[in-house]
Formats: C-alpha cells, sequence, structure tokens
C-alpha cells in the first residue's frame, strides 16, 4: 500500500537526462573542478575575487548562488572538463 503522504515525483525528461549537468549538485561540480584543476586555474578562467584571494569552498559557493552569470562561467568549465575527460 502506497503512503498518501508521499509526493509523487516527476520524472526526468529525455533533455535532462542527456544534460551532463542534471542531477549535479554546485558544491560537487566546483568539488571536482577544484580537484582536477586547481584554485589557480579556475581563477584564470573565472575572474571572481573568490577565486583569487583565499578560496575557500563555502565563500565560492555562496557567491555562486548569488551570481547566475558566474555560476554558468564555472558550469561551462565543468563542461569542458567532462569534454576533456572523454577524449
Amino acid at each position: 500500500m502506497e503512503n498518501p503522504n508521499r509526493q509523487n515525483r516527476r520524472q526526468a525528461t529525455e533533455e535532462q537526462l542527456n544534460n551532463p549537468l542534471h542531477g549535479v549538485k554546485l558544491a560537487q561540480l566546483l568539488e571536482r573542478l577544484v580537484d582536477h584543476y586547481g584554485w589557480e586555474y579556475l581563477a584564470e578562467r573565472v575572474n571572481i575575487r573568490c577565486f583569487k584571494h583565499d578560496p575557500t569552498m563555502k565563500s565560492s559557493l555562496g557567491f555562486l548562488r548569488k551570481t547566475r552569470w558566474a555560476r554558468e562561467h564555472v558550469e561551462d568549465v565543468y563542461l569542458d572538463m567532462l569534454e576533456e575527460q572523454q577524449q
């Protein structure tokens, strides 16, 4: 018997399933980038203060969550990294 309090979940669309960012949290994305490239490389690719001066996950995540253009740049770097790893 199903629990009536349980919300029905929508199925992911084909487009979402094919999107490499689907299901990846911002914190996971940033951790993978820092592990792979390091803060210096990220500071060169995305010109934001929280990557250049005493970078921390907390300060970077706070800024990226509030600043759409910066988050989009970081996502682009992540997609480039995934593409590079597939080659």
